[in-house]
């Protein structure tokens, strides 16, 4: 009887705790704000650490502080899906400091977007890859989470609150329309989303990256479509897995790692648009 009347307190706490008028994520709100307080006090900081030449002489230093500065501002999106089964569990897993992973937007199903990081912060959403010479794409992209498991369509919800998001963001950063990616461009060894279901040519219909033409021309006899991978931004040291990323976003009835005629006029026609 004792146990159970011991569970019951237990359960009646979290449920109170859950309840509190602060919200469940007050403890990582708090993280962050302290975090933050630390990243401002290095932004303070005016001189460097002391320099030295190669006999240990001091280096003389001084600071003075020019009137022309800003906030480094990001230049890509990164667009993802969660992998997770629901919106509460990526937001868990982003708020547990052993994951060390996060983004700064995530957008549950019915629409509602969950903002975890200052757009002007770096996330862990991106990791090991390459687009172009971005071999750092943390520092300078913003990471959007999708509440997907990837093997489901996005609703409508979401995509209608990711327009209204990138449409903020690429006229308040200037991004340029063809820097709207998706993690499988970025990253084609290690990661498949946003996946061949995501709704890539509606978002280039709104100016969020780039779609083949209705029309296409035949990709002449001398096309190199390895050129043109990387070309477009892709890191073609694995060919295989770049081919199949290219499909996951531009082509999506096909993701094998084969080049058809079809494939490559859709190449040919979007890497003149880069």
């Amino acid at each position: 009887m004792k146990k159970i009347y011991l569970y019951l307190s237990i359960l009646l706490l979290a449920v109170l705790a859950s309840c509190s008028p602060k919200g469940p994520y007050a403890i990582t709100n708090k993280v962050y704000k302290d975090k933050t307080k630390g990243y401002m006090a290095k932004i303070k900081t005016q001189l460097p650490d002391s320099l030295k030449d190669s006999t240990g002489m001091p280096i003389p230093s001084e600071w003075v502080g020019t009137v022309n500065f800003g906030i480094r501002k990001a230049n890509y999106v990164i667009i993802h899906y969660t992998a997770q089964d629901s919106v509460q569990q990526t937001l868990k897993t982003f708020t547990i400091a052993s994951t060390q992973v996060s983004a700064h937007y995530v957008i549950a199903k019915n629409g509602k977007v969950f903002h975890m990081v200052n757009d002007y912060l770096r996330a862990n959403h991106a990791g090991v890859g390459k687009w172009g010479s971005v071999t750092d794409m943390n520092s300078c992209s913003l990471g959007i989470e999708i509440d997907n498991n990837g093997n489901e369509p996005f609703t409508d919800a979401q995509i209608k609150s990711l327009l209204l998001l990138l449409a903020d963001l690429k006229k308040n950063y200037n991004i340029p329309q063809a820097n709207f990616i998706g993690h499988q461009d970025f990253a084609p060894k290690r990661k498949p989303d946003p996946g061949p279901l995501f709704p890539w040519k509606t978002l280039a219909e709104h100016g969020f990256g780039y779609w083949s033409d209705d029309i296409l021309e035949l990709a002449p006899d001398n096309f190199d479509y390895t050129i043109a991978l990387k070309l477009i931004g892709y890191d073609t040291s694995d060919i295989n897995a770049t081919i199949v990323a290219f499909k996951r976003h531009f082509v999506q009835t096909d993701i094998s790692p084969a080049l058809t005629q079809l494939d490559l006029n859709i190449l040919y026609n979007v890497y003149k648009k880069y």
